[in-house]
């Protein structure tokens, strides 16, 4: 099941479970849309993959099978 991440690893921004502007990789790096279509150019820095739309977990199985709440930040950004 997927982590649900919380932020942007390059620029913090918050992207909550419906965030339509979450890209995730196959490993489930999360990035922005904006981080994710600019610096990056729809490649993860972590691992190579590419970035994809995060798919949305139906508002009813959120209680039942919640977001991660661990945030994951590159100290550097992704500059």
């Amino acid at each position: 099941m997927l982590q649900l991440r919380p932020n942007c690893e390059c620029c913090n921004k918050d992207l909550p479970p419906a965030a339509d502007d979450a890209r995730i990789c196959s490993f489930e790096c999360t990035f922005c849309a904006d981080c994710a279509d600019g610096v990056l150019r729809g490649v993860c820095p972590n691992c190579g993959g590419e970035l994809r739309a995060r798919p949305r977990r139906p508002a009813s199985l959120l209680e039942k099978h919640p977001p991660s709440s661990e945030r994951v930040l590159k100290p550097r950004g992704c500059a």
